[in-house]
Parts: C-alpha cells; sequence; structure tokens
C-alpha cells in the first residue's frame, strides 16, 4: 500500500530455458543466505503449466515465539488484491451488472467529479480522485476500523489530482471504491462475492479477506529491520478493501494467475483489457518488461509485508513472493529465480560488513546533485554508519561493502564514492546516474 524509497520496475534477465533444467540449489542457496543475514523472511512459489517446480520459505511466522515459516505459511498480500477486484468487477460486466464506460456518480454522489469519472479510470488509475493512503493523518488511523460511509467520506473530501482520464496517478481509493460497488451491485459483502466468485470455483484454500492477524490459523505478523526485526503495526483491513485486505500464500496465487491468464476466470478478451497498458498502468495489472519479452502482474505492500505475483504467457510461468520481513531489494530474488529457470547467471549477494575508520567517512559527507535526474542526496554521518536523505524522502542507513561502495540492500540501491572527484554513482535496477558534490 505504500511506496518505498527509490522505488524501481521490476528488471527481468530472460532468455530460453526449460523446466526441467531449474536451477533449485541456486534458490536454495541464495534463501540460505538471507536467512542466515537476516535480510528476508518470506515464501515463492514457482509454477510451470499448473504445476508448482519450486517453492520455499524460511523466516518466522511469529518471533517472539520462535515460530517458524514454512510453504502452508499465510500472508498479507496488499496490493495484488487489486488483480482480484479487477477480475472480480469484469465478471460484473460480463454478468451484465456494470460496463467499463459507466460514470461512478450513482454510487458515490460525493465524490468530486463523479459524474465524468467510470469504472475503466478506477481500474487503470485515471480518475484523479487523492490516494488516501497517502493522506497526511493517515497513520493516526490505519490500525482503527473504519466505516463503508467513513472511508466513503475520506476520498469525498480528498482533493482532485488531475481531470479525469488526463493522466494516470496510483491510487488506492479507487479499488476502494470499487470494492464499494461491488457490493452494491451484487447485495453482498466483498468476502463472499470474491468467496463464491474465485476463491471457491480455483479451490484457493489459503486465500481469503482478511481481519486481524491470527496465527493460530498460519497467518503470521510482519517485521521491519532495523538492526534486528521489529514487529510492524496491523492495518485494519476495513480501510483497504480490495484494494489490499487479501490474505494468500505464493502457491494460491499461482493458481490464481494461471487461471485468470487461461481465461478460466473471465474471458480472455477481457483479460486483453486488463493487460492494455496506458501511461504505464493496466487494468489492475502492470507490466514488466525485459528485452523482447514481458510479464504481467501486480506487486503489493502492506505494514511490514510485501509480495510480487508475475506471469509470462509464451512460458506458462508463474512466480509469486511473499515476504513478512525484507531487508533486501525484492527484485533481486525475483531475479534468482528467474535466472534459475531461464539458465542465466546470477551473482549471489555478499553480505559480509566493512568497517571503516570515521575519516574514511567524512570525505563523503555532503549533499550532491544530479544532471540526470531531478534529485538530491545528502550524505551524512550517525555513530559510525553513512546516511543517505534524497530530497523529500526519509533518510536510510548505508553498510559498507568497500572503502568507497555502500549499499542499501532493502531498496537494491547501491553509492559508489569518487572523493577525489567529488563524485557519487547511484546504481539501482540496473541504471546508474552520476552525482557531484555541491
Amino acid at each position: 500500500m505504500k511506496k518505498l524509497i527509490f522505488s524501481s520496475l521490476l528488471a527481468f534477465i530472460l532468455t530460453s530455458g526449460f523446466a526441467q533444467n531449474f536451477n533449485s540449489k541456486r534458490l536454495d542457496s541464495l534463501f540460505q543466505l538471507l536467512d542466515k543475514n537476516n535480510k528476508y523472511m518470506g515464501s515463492i512459489a514457482v509454477s510451470e503449466n499448473g504445476k508448482v517446480i519450486y517453492s520455499n520459505a524460511v523466516g518466522y511466522d511469529n518471533i517472539s515465539t520462535s515460530k517458524k515459516s514454512d510453504t502452508n505459511t499465510k500472508y498479507r498480500i496488499g496490493s495484488i488484491s487489486k488483480m482480484f477486484t479487477t477480475a472480480l468487477i469484469f465478471k460484473a460486466i460480463e454478468e451484465k451488472k456494470l460496463n467499463l464506460k459507466q460514470t461512478i456518480d450513482k454510487y458515490f454522489p460525493t465524490v468530486k467529479n463523479a459524474n465524468k469519472i467510470t469504472i475503466s479510470n478506477l481500474l487503470n488509475h485515471r480518475s484523479g480522485i487523492h490516494n488516501i493512503t497517502n493522506n497526511e493523518d493517515y497513520s493516526s488511523w490505519e490500525t482503527q476500523f473504519q466505516s463503508k460511509e467513513k472511508m466513503i467520506e475520506r476520498i469525498a473530501t480528498g482533493k482532485i489530482e488531475f481531470e479525469p482520464d488526463t493522466k494516470a496517478d496510483y491510487s488506492n481509493s479507487n479499488f476502494i471504491l470499487l470494492t464499494f460497488i461491488l457490493e452494491d451491485v451484487y447485495k453482498k459483502p466483498y468476502s463472499e462475492i470474491i468467496t463464491q466468485k474465485i476463491i471457491k470455483p480455483l479451490q484457493l484454500k489459503n486465500t481469503y479477506y482478511g481481519g486481524k492477524i491470527n496465527l493460530d490459523t498460519k497467518e503470521c505478523n510482519s517485521y521491519t529491520f532495523s538492526g534486528q526485526w521489529k514487529k510492524s503495526t496491523e492495518t485494519d483491513l476495513s480501510i483497504p478493501q480490495g484494494a489490499g485486505a487479501l490474505v494468500s500464500n505464493p502457491t494460491d496465487l499461482t493458481i490464481f494467475i494461471e487461471n485468470l491468464f487461461a481465461g478460466k476466470i473471465i474471458s480472455l478478451e477481457n483479460v486483453n483489457l486488463m493487460k492494455t497498458i496506458k501511461d504505464k498502468y493496466g487494468m489492475g495489472m502492470f507490466e514488466y518488461p525485459y528485452f523482447e519479452r514481458k510479464s504481467y502482474g501486480h506487486s503489493g505492500g502492506i505494514d511490514g509485508f510485501r509480495s510480487l505475483l508475475s506471469y509470462f504467457e509464451k512460458e506458462k510461468l508463474a512466480v509469486a513472493l511473499t515476504s513478512n520481513g525484507l531487508n533486501y531489494d525484492l527484485n533481486n530474488i525475483i531475479l534468482c529465480a528467474l535466472s534459475s529457470y531461464f539458465n542465466k547467471p546470477f551473482e549471489m549477494p555478499n553480505f559480509e560488513k566493512v568497517t571503516l575508520k570515521p575519516e574514511t567517512l567524512d570525505q563523503y559527507l555532503g549533499t550532491y546533485a544530479s544532471l540526470e535526474i531531478p534529485l538530491k542526496i545528502t550524505i551524512t554521518k550517525k555513530d559510525a554508519s553513512l546516511m543517505a536523505q534524497a530530497t523529500g524522502q526519509s533518510a536510510f542507513p548505508l553498510e559498507a561493502s568497500s572503502a568507497t561502495v555502500f549499499k542499501f540492500d532493502q531498496a537494491g540501491i547501491v553509492l559508489e564514492f569518487k572523493a577525489s572527484e567529488k563524485q557519487m554513482t547511484l546504481k539501482q535496477g540496473g541504471k546508474e546516474f552520476l552525482f557531484t558534490k555541491e
């Protein structure tokens, strides 16, 4: 639900490969390494042609009781829920209960521009409705129950970011409203609709609309890392609704996306509408390209949970990753899985810590600017470590991997300094940007 610092698009390295040659030992090694170094807690499933060819889990459902996770552990999946909600909207369209071009004023007369905003605009984030989870006071009520009426009121009183269909910008509010539309047309709670139309037909045994985390039913707490794992707050799921309230596990997620792309949930014609990208957004779906190949899916984040679901149509390959504790770049885990499938090289991370003298760190302090991107990064020192802070964002710690190279594994950021030239290179997501000290 919330954006990560320096969030980057998924980058996939792909070439032809075969499941029978899947390099499971490589993924095993990565998971052991991440587990040993407190970099990741979570689970993965890789499926081809409807058959799981790899699954694994590391970490804990509950650290305080040392309850270990396994492949049956269930996670909050955040915004991957939007793919399910989109499928439900298209089912309603196929049942002649809705259409993409109808405006939403019938359902939400108090929402600004409701007479111009369509169902389609909500699905592909072209409504202009303010993202409610970006509200300045959001953290003061995110753990408290919110009624449907209160959520509509909060959305209706928010500002309009742009005129409908003039641009696209991610907004959870869109899918909260879509949830309420589904409940109106079916005269049932969202939890019943999704159970009846998706969960039961696909026999998804570990997927449902969530509530308060229940460790006795193989759900798990989520955590953030700051020297040690710390339990995260727990969002009340009355807030995200169909934008981010589902609970699932990787195996169930692969079943869902395989059936979606097989036309077994909605028609293939409507799946193609979901895949149609405009201004980087599809309908409840993103495109993740690399060279001539592309995959489709969605990522998710709520509290300390992070997740990703992606599907490659040609190979009928589904990859699902869930996490309840992340101190490493999620994309790198996906890249390891894909390199294991497509038989491509993958460099294992090195988590050996390097301790540097204060005078070495001092030469890097200052504010850096780039001609390539409109962003300044200020480097400061806290105790015996460097901190970095980008314009308008929170500061984050840097870990030295050498005397000149520092990293922030959680976002896949690497900073390489050349003190003599007063330069710093930012590396992330396969891209490099040169910065100069002011």
